[in-house]
């Protein structure tokens, strides 16, 4: 069973850069998809972006495109989310998720069975 667990949020000015880490233990993540999902509080959780663990592809919301990056880190068994020129409206929660599978555009949070605990992101103006 694979566990997740996210790092590297805090408190950051706006136009900055940030670089979360979800860092992967047990199981196999092989033949998996690993994605990247925020949430603000008293909001619906929103899928960011989604990268296949075999292949590398990855995947975007659409809105989202341009200052988020994902990528992962076979040796180190961990996927990153790079956020560039921070805006306020990124303040959230960014849950790592996993789901078994090789395709990557699935952006419902239903479809993804491991999560992480979360890591909060702050962004002040």
């Amino acid at each position: 069973q694979v566990q997740l667990v996210e790092s590297g949020g805090g408190l950051v000015q706006a136009g900055n850069s940030l670089r979360l880490s979800c860092a992967a233990s047990g199981g196999t993540l092989s033949g998996h998809v690993l994605a990247w999902f925020r949430q603000v509080t008293g909001k619906e959780r929103e899928f960011v972006a989604s990268i296949s663990w075999n292949r590398g592809n990855a995947y975007y919301k659409e809105a989202l495109k341009g200052r988020f990056t994902i990528s992962r880190d076979v040796a180190m068994r961990a996927v990153s989310l790079e956020i560039d020129s921070l805006k306020p409206e990124d303040t959230a929660v960014y849950y790592c998720a996993a789901k078994s599978g090789y395709y990557v555009d699935y952006d419902a949070q239903g479809e993804y069975d491991t999560w992480g605990q979360g890591t909060q992101v702050t962004v002040s103006s």
